[in-house]
């Protein structure tokens, strides 16, 4: 079974430099037209935001701008795919080649490529979109790259469950990384409440081995619930489907799916949030 393809994330700076790379300002004859556009609106399944439909008449640029930012709102995971369609059709009509009468320009490029990078995907120059490989990543960079993670986990993305290229989830990849930070090593032998344990341990924030202490302070109980929903998470891994399909068991509905990754968006981000406050 092969690995389904990583579709990218969608943000307002995102949309934005998407749309500005089918701007026709300079020419009337650079692909795509608005009938490819149509054509990948209609395949991404978000002709619903289409200017069109309402029977506004606009250019190319603001007719992407628009559906995309519908989507943002009413069909995420249809905005993504028409991103990822975009880039597709682009680079297949010579889009990002210098030398092509249907490139989209320097800065449009350079643009999108500091968008992407800030949610952790990376735009090669010849229009190839994939997510950074953590496991190349240490320190500071790959702290910004799991926050990248979080904010996607956090709006309930099941890509953002298991991080492409590596073989841990969300939170395993945090823990690991606060116990790298702390102590300069981890052991990858180690199970999911050992390890989430003495990231927590190294980060001061209580877990249930901590037993309440009379005046201690209300987020000491927060911390303790959040490594107890964790571990809860943790439970619900299909551990043999890494990389491929549905990373739940079969037992797990998809509004539970949705829950468990929040959850674990909450929880990396409350520690990455202590790693950076030292």
């Amino acid at each position: 079974m092969s690995s389904a393809k990583v579709l990218p994330p969608l943000t307002d700076s995102i949309l934005f430099a998407t749309a500005r790379l089918v701007d026709d300002a300079q020419t009337e004859t650079r692909e795509p037209s608005h009938a490819d556009i149509e054509f990948c609106f209609k395949k991404a399944g978000v002709e619903a935001g289409d200017p069109k439909a309402s029977g506004q008449m606009v250019g190319k640029e603001k007719r992407v701008r628009a559906t995309l930012s519908w989507a943002l709102e009413n069909n995420e995971e249809g905005g993504q795919s028409l991103v990822s369609l975009l880039i597709d059709f682009l680079r297949s009509r010579g889009g990002f080649r210098l030398d092509s009468p249907n490139f989209v320009g320097v800065y449009p490029i350079q643009n999108l490529q500091a968008a992407f990078a800030e949610e952790g995907f990376s735009l090669t120059e010849d229009g190839e979109l994939r997510p950074n490989n953590l496991e190349s990543l240490s320190g500071t960079e790959l702290t910004s790259a799991l926050e990248a993670y979080v904010r996607r986990a956090q709006k309930g993305n099941e890509d953002a469950a298991l991080l492409t290229g590596t073989s841990k989830d969300l939170l395993e990849a945090t823990a690991a990384h606060v116990i790298q930070e702390k102590w300069g090593s981890y052991s990858d032998r180690s199970n999911f409440p050992t390890l989430l344990g003495q990231a927590f341990v190294g980060l001061g924030l209580k877990t249930t081995e901590d037993k309440p202490v009379q005046g201690e302070p209300p987020q000491c109980r927060i911390h303790r619930g959040l490594f107890e929903a964790a571990c809860a998470v943790n439970t619900l891994r299909n551990k043999q489907g890494t990389g491929h399909g549905r990373p739940w068991l079969s037992t797990v509905t998809p509004e539970e799916a949705r829950l468990a990754i929040q959850t674990m968006g909450l929880v990396a981000e409350l520690m990455l949030t202590a790693l950076k406050r030292g």
